[in-house]
């Protein structure tokens, strides 16, 4: 339980209350860093240090948010198991509607809020801007800034897979050879 009253206290930087702002631009920034993905138990990102600056844009039946993210987060090569920064540079945006039903249908694009809300969440937003940017495949000579392989780990990859097809070819069933010898005919 105390755990949980904790991440909710860091989530709450992440409020924007626009009940009190006048039509018009406003400029918000947040900073999106470790503590931020501990609230997440299953984020693809667990270290980063991020830059998010907001861009509401207060009209009178809806709002408008543009998000400007940057910064680095830090991730596993799939190949060599080292940890490195990779970059993030990335815009989004989303459509605040407000409706006098307490259920709303949300898409990609367009958030549903009640009319009597007065504050705008966007951890959720952050979250799932910054997870669905990780690629599927992660390699730090790929997507690193100035990073490549661990050379020590790749040699002993290496060893290990030249160790797994030696020991293949040594201990193949009798049965196996007499088919593959039919299909090379």
């Amino acid at each position: 339980m105390h755990a949980r009253i904790q991440i909710v206290k860091q989530l709450k930087y992440y409020r924007i209350p626009f009940s009190g702002l006048t039509t018009g631009k406003h400029n918000f920034e947040f900073e999106v860093g470790d503590k931020f993905f501990d609230c997440f138990e299953h984020s693809l990102v667990k270290q980063g240090k991020l830059q998010a600056d907001v861009e509401l844009q207060k009209r009178e039946n809806m709002l408008i948010v543009n998000f400007h993210v940057y910064g680095t987060v830090r991730l596993t090569c799939d190949v060599c198991l080292t940890a490195f920064d990779a970059p993030q540079d990335f815009e989004e945006r989303i459509l605040v509607k407000f409706t006098e039903d307490e259920w709303g249908q949300d898409t990609e694009e367009v958030l549903t809020l009640s009319k009597t809300d007065y504050e705008l969440d966007i951890a959720d937003l952050l979250y799932e801007y910054i997870n669905v940017r990780v690629p599927y495949y992660k390699k730090c000579s790929e997507q690193g800034t100035n990073a490549s392989c661990d050379p020590e780990m790749l040699a002993k990859l290496g060893s290990s897979a030249d160790l797994e097809s030696d020991t293949d070819e040594e201990d193949t069933d009798p049965r196996w050879d007499i088919l593959k010898k039919i299909k090379n005919n």
